[in-house]
């Protein structure tokens, strides 16, 4: 077991989104998936419990506790791409997922996660600060998948 783990609460399908994540994003697994000993309040006993995967290289358990909680946005995994191609890899299996967009380069699954999928290019923009990173994002404010080549195009000025 590692020393920090992140622990994501579903509704009875934790293993369903650990295996999407495995299919979905490189240096993904899942791990054990533990049954219930015994009954509890949102589940009977040998129901999955708990499952342990890991996203892009973090640990993560996925409790399935009910409907009790929700996730929104004050959590999110940021997933960074070098390419337009593997940008719409990673944002187009969250979407056509059961998932739906948001606004700049961020979607959530169709569990709730957010997700940013975010572009190299975007942050080393923002990173350099000035007017290059004014440009590049002012062009990612108007958009929802980011497109790279028109961060790129800002980038230049």
């Amino acid at each position: 077991m590692n020393k920090n783990t992140i622990c994501l609460w579903y509704n009875k399908d934790a293993e369903d989104a650990a295996r999407f994540y495995a299919q979905t994003f490189p240096d993904s697994a899942v791990g054990a998936v533990i049954r219930a000993p015994g009954d509890y309040p949102d589940g009977v006993e040998g129901d999955v419990l708990v499952v342990e995967f890991t996203v892009a290289g973090v640990a993560c358990v996925g409790l399935n506790g009910g409907p009790h909680f929700k996730h929104n946005e004050s959590f999110s995994f940021q997933i960074s791409t070098e390419d337009q191609e593997e940008t719409d890899r990673y944002w187009n299996a969250i979407v056509e997922n059961g998932g739906e967009e948001s606004d700049c380069g961020w979607c959530r699954d169709r569990w709730g996660i957010s997700w940013q999928i975010t572009p190299r290019t975007l942050m080393e923009a923002l990173g350099i600060g000035g007017a290059e990173a004014k440009r590049a994002f002012d062009v990612m404010m108007t958009m929802k998948k980011i497109d790279v080549a028109a961060i790129d195009a800002a980038r230049r000025g």
